[in-house]
């Protein structure tokens, strides 16, 4: 059933009178603000009345405040790299972690991103050293191995320097996928691959696990 004609010109009308409002709105800020909030809504998880507060909070803030601000971001722009042989974020390269005498260079966690390492490392019980991906095999974003940093954990297997390789992508659909790919092409190297536990979460309740997570549980069951 078709709406009246009436009710869609009062919808067009409505609609067009808020873009007006938001327009006026958003012309009542000074072009310089208008560009920081333009550029402020370009980060994650930033929306416009998000950009908008950063923004005043900025403006309202000393001049050596905003100065450093400013400063941090041209220094991480100018001075951030990443480490050639594993691909971590880093102010040196090689990275502190593969330059390290108290490490285990032999034992290398794979992870997705740079952020993932700071998870690892709150154990205090790993001694390796890291690889990154920057990413997760997805064929519906289009990324596909050739994406990932993968070419070079390979070399570094190759070179033979490496004992085992633990695969701790996320337990998604995506994670699993890499995981899976990594270990058909790292065991034809004849490295040991193995996989981070998945489960039941410390301090949770089983009558509330689902069904997958029960089941990567039991698959990750030890002797005790």
């Amino acid at each position: 059933m078709s709406c009246p004609s009436g009710d869609v010109g009062r919808n067009v009308s409505t609609t067009a009178f808020l873009i007006s409002e938001c327009s006026i709105i958003m012309s009542k800020f000074a072009e310089p603000m208008s560009r920081l909030i333009d550029e402020l809504k370009k980060l994650p998880g930033v929306g416009a009345k998000s950009a908008q507060r950063l923004a005043f909070h900025i403006l309202r803030s000393s001049d050596e405040d905003a100065d450093a601000l400013a400063a941090a971001v041209r220094d991480v722009k100018a001075n951030l790299r990443l480490c050639s042989v594993c691909n971590n974020i880093t102010d040196v390269d090689p990275c502190v972690y593969c330059t390290s005498a108290t490490r285990n260079q032999r034992l290398v966690c794979v992870v997705e991103e740079p952020t993932n390492i700071a998870a690892i490392e709150k154990t205090k019980h790993f001694n390796g050293v890291f690889h990154v991906l920057h990413g997760a095999i997805s064929p519906l974003h289009g990324i596909g191995p050739e994406q990932l940093r993968i070419s070079n954990l390979i070399t570094r297997v190759d070179a033979g320097n490496i004992d085992e390789v633990i695969v701790a992508t996320n337990p998604t659909v995506e994670g699993e996928a890499t995981a899976t790919y990594l270990s058909q092409q790292l065991k034809r190297a004849g490295v040991k691959v193995t996989r981070i536990a998945m489960g039941i979460p410390v301090g949770s309740d089983i009558e509330y696990t689902d069904e997958i997570t029960m089941l990567k549980a039991m698959e990750g069951r030890r002797d005790m």
